[in-house]
């Protein structure tokens, strides 16, 4: 089962908008001496939806080498659009990843007969699917109905990422398959929260800068060491809310520019963040503990 830390990998830009393949390979090194147990490539955090199919190869054949046999991979394929979504899915599959991560497609917000048919062209390619429940950006919450008829029908569903604010889904669903499945984390800010209610782990963009923070509050967790684990993360909780003070990744690459991985360069839609923000991020980069940073 996955299981552990995964960060979410932001992509790297320079100046001029192309890929930075030397900082790639910075942050990359720099992951897995934090010792994360996964990477997430092609997510949200990587700026999916401005990348040309030309560049995710390119990312996936520079990436996947680095970090075969040395973490668990997750490659991101959803889209609003099933097709697509299946010719994604095959040409990750082509690189043996432990899992692709697919989102509730958004905007044309599906009905329960066309979700589960979504999910059941995907798997038919033989996808362990991790699926990635985010209604804040799709506007597409699954009730706990659809969800248990979503993994009877489509049993390669093998975990799910779950990004809901609302405690009373989070419960219903860790309390029912937390332990059955995959069930991680997907908001760095109640981290803590999932932990004790036997997720399997996170799916984080903030471990792109604070990987080993994570990954101490994770193996500490496991320890045994809640009241430690939670220290740390109480520590490190103003510089999570940092990260999501204007929309992701924006601020994270902000932070990774300041830490020496590439420029916080990001493409449209996307804009430079105000500089009250750089400025209140600036002030918390240089107070926090060196130890929990990349």
């Amino acid at each position: 089962m996955l299981h552990g830390v995964f960060t979410a990998l932001s992509t790297p830009f320079s100046i001029d908008g192309q890929i930075d393949f030397n900082a790639l390979e910075h942050l990359l090194t720099a992951q897995l001496a934090a010792g994360v147990h996964g990477v997430v490539l092609l997510g949200t955090t990587a700026e999916t939806p401005t990348l040309s199919s030309q560049e995710k190869k390119q990312i996936l054949d520079f990436c996947v080498p680095r970090l075969t046999g040395k973490c668990q991979i997750i490659i991101g394929t959803g889209s609003n659009h099933t097709a697509t979504t299946v010719e994604n899915t095959r040409m990750a599959l082509s690189y043996k990843p432990d899992a692709v991560l697919v989102v509730t497609p958004y905007y044309n917000k599906p009905n329960p007969a066309g979700l589960i048919a979504h999910y059941q062209q995907i798997a038919a390619l033989g996808a362990p699917i991790v699926l990635y429940h985010i209604p804040g950006r799709t506007g597409l919450k699954l009730s706990s109905a659809l969800l248990a008829q979503l993994l009877q029908e489509v049993p390669q569903i093998i975990g799910v990422k779950e990004s809901d604010y609302d405690p009373s889904h989070v419960m219903d669903t860790a309390v029912k398959y937390a332990g059955k499945l995959a069930y991680l984390c997907g908001n760095d800010d109640l981290f803590p929260q999932y932990l004790a209610i036997n997720a399997a782990g996170i799916i984080s963009a903030a471990a792109n800068v604070f990987a080993p923070a994570f990954v101490q509050i994770y193996n500490l967790f496991k320890q045994g060491k809640t009241t430690d684990s939670f220290a740390v993360f109480s520590q490190l909780y103003p510089l999570i809310k940092a990260c999501y003070a204007e929309t992701n990744p924006t601020c994270i690459k902000y932070m990774l520019a300041k830490r020496g991985f590439g420029t916080e360069k990001v493409r449209l839609p996307l804009g430079e963040i105000a500089d009250t923000n750089k400025t209140h991020i600036e002030a918390l980069l240089q107070t926090a503990n060196p130890t929990w940073m990349i």
